[in-house]
C-alpha cells in the first residue's frame, strides 16, 4: 500500500496514513529480519531501537524523538550513496580525464598530442601506469590547518567586532589548491572523492534525505512489551508508560526539529515488536494500542522451520561455514542427514533450556565445526564430511546439559 500511495494523486495521497504494525512473538522468530528484509527491498530508512533505552522526557537519558533524527541520518547517508551511485560514471570519465593531464599536460588540438593521449589512456585502462607518480592539485579548506585565528576584541566597537568575524568565515570557506605527488593508484580515490564532492554541491541531499524519511522511513521499535508494567507493580519508572505516552505523538504524526530540518512524522510507518510473555499486548496504553491497528502473531519456529532455514537461504549459515574454510583450503561438507540432525538438536535445546528461537543455530553450528575451524591453518588440502552421527557426538554434552536443566527448580 505504500508503493501505491505513492501512484496517487495528491488529494487522496495526503489522506492515505500507513497502517502501523503490532509484531507479536517469541525471540529469534524473524520478527526484526522480516522488516529489515522490507526496508532493504523498497530501499526505505529504516531503523532499529530498542524501547528500552528511552526515558520519559524530564528523566535523564534518551528522549523518543532522537529516533527520528537517528532516522534521519541514516537517510542522508543512503542519499548520499544513492547519488554517488548515479554519476559514478561522470565521476570516472572525469578522473581519467585528471590523471591524463597530469602525466601529459591539459588536452590542446594538435593531433599528435591527441594519438599519444590516446595511447595513455587505454595504458591506464589497462592498468599498466598504476604506479607511475603524478602531482595532483588538491582543494583544501583554510580551516582544516591546526592554525588558529583570534578574533580582537574592543567593546568600544562591536561594528569592528562583526566585520572581523565575517573575514574570518569567509576566509575559512574559500578553498585553495595544494600540490601533491602521488602515485596514480593512490590518486585516483582521492581524485573521485573530490569530484564527488563537487557533484554534491548540485544537489540538495538533505531535502532528498527528509522526503525520503517522511514518504517512506521505516521505525522498528523492538522490546516494546518492556515498557509495560504488570498489574502488581507499584512505583515510578522513567522508561514505563510515560515512554508509551511519550511514542503517541511520534506515531500519530507530528512534526520533529533537527539540526538538517523539521521532519514530519504522518507518514511514517512504525513497527513495534516484543514477545509478550509477562504481560499482555492489551496492557499497553489504549492510545497506543489504537495507533497499533495490524497485529500479527509470530509462532515459534519448529524443526521443520529450522531446517529451512538451514538449506533455503542463498547465503545460509552452512554455506557461509564452507566458504570460511574455504579460504584456509579446507573442504567441509554436510550430509543432509547432518543438516535434519542440526535442526533437531536446535529444537529440542530451545525446547528445554531456553527458547532463543533461529539463533540456536549458531550455537550448534559452532560447537560442530570449532575444532575443524581452529586445526584449519593445518590441515590446508584436506576433505572433512559431516554426517549425522559427527553432529551427535559433538552436541552430546549440550544435550546432558539440556536434560539436567529440566530438573532444576
Amino acid at each position: 500500500n505504500r508503493w501505491r500511495r505513492q501512484s496517487l494523486n495528491i488529494e487522496y495521497r495526503n489522506e492515505v496514513i500507513p497502517k502501523n504494525i503490532l509484531m507479536i512473538g517469541p525471540t529469534g522468530c524473524g520478527k526484526t529480519e522480516i522488516a529489515r528484509r522490507i526496508a532493504k527491498l523498497t530501499q526505505a530508512p529504516f531503523i532499529k531501537v530498542e524501547a528500552t533505552k528511552f526515558t520519559e522526557v524530564g528523566f535523564h537519558g534518551k528522549d523518543v524523538d532522537q529516533i527520528i533524527r537517528d532516522l534521519l541520518d541514516i537517510s542522508i547517508s543512503m542519499t548520499k550513496k544513492r547519488i554517488k551511485d548515479h554519476v559514478k560514471n561522470d565521476v570516472t570519465k572525469i578522473v581519467e580525464e585528471r590523471l591524463l593531464d597530469a602525466l601529459l599536460g591539459e588536452s590542446k588540438i594538435d593531433p599528435l598530442k591527441d594519438s599519444q593521449r590516446e595511447t595513455y589512456r587505454q595504458l591506464l585502462r589497462n592498468g599498466e601506469l598504476e604506479d607511475r607518480l603524478v602531482e595532483i592539485d588538491l582543494p583544501i579548506r583554510n580551516n582544516q590547518a591546526n592554525n588558529t585565528t583570534n578574533v580582537p576584541f574592543d567593546t568600544n566597537n562591536p561594528g569592528y567586532i562583526a566585520g572581523e568575524v565575517f573575514k574570518l568565515v569567509k576566509s575559512n570557506n574559500v578553498r585553495r589548491n595544494d600540490k601533491r605527488k602521488l602515485s596514480i593508484n593512490d590518486a585516483r580515490p582521492i581524485l573521485e572523492e573530490t569530484e564527488v564532492e563537487k557533484l554534491l554541491e548540485d544537489f540538495d541531499v538533505m531535502k532528498e534525505a527528509i522526503n525520503s524519511v517522511e514518504e517512506n522511513g521505516i521505525v522498528f521499535i523492538d522490546e516494546i512489551d518492556k515498557l509495560v508494567n504488570s498489574a502488581d507493580y507499584r512505583g515510578a519508572d522513567a522508561s514505563s508508560e510515560g515512554v508509551q505516552r511519550d511514542l503517541l505523538p511520534l506515531i500519530e504524526g507530528t512534526v520533529i526539529a533537527t539540526k538538517h530540518g523539521n521532519v514530519n512524522t504522518d507518514f511514517i510507518l512504525f513497527i513495534a515488536s516484543g514477545a509478550f510473555h509477562s504481560v499482555k499486548p492489551s496492557d499497553l496504553l489504549a492510545e497506543l494500542q489504537g495507533r497499533l491497528p495490524i497485529r500479527v502473531n509470530l509462532k515459534g519456529l519448529t524443526e521443520n522451520d529450522l531446517y529451512r532455514i538451514l538449506t533455503e537461504p542463498v547465503t545460509n549459515l552452512i554455506k557461509q561455514q564452507l566458504e570460511l574454510l574455504k579460504v584456509e583450503n579446507v573442504h567441509l561438507s554436510f550430509t543432509d542427514c547432518a543438516i535434519k540432525e542440526i535442526a533437531k538438536v536446535a529444537y529440542e535445546t530451545n525446547v528445554t533450556v531456553e527458547n532463543i528461537g533461529a539463533r540456536r543455530l549458531h550455537t550448534v553450528i559452532e560447537k560442530i565445526v570449532e575444532e575443524i575451524s581452529f586445526n584449519a591453518p593445518d590441515k590446508a588440502g584436506e576433505e572433512y564430511i559431516i554426517d549425522a552421527q559427527y553432529v551427535q557426538n559433538k552436541v552430546k554434552a549440550l544435550l546432558q546439559n539440556a536434560d539436567l536443566r529440566r530438573f532444576i527448580l
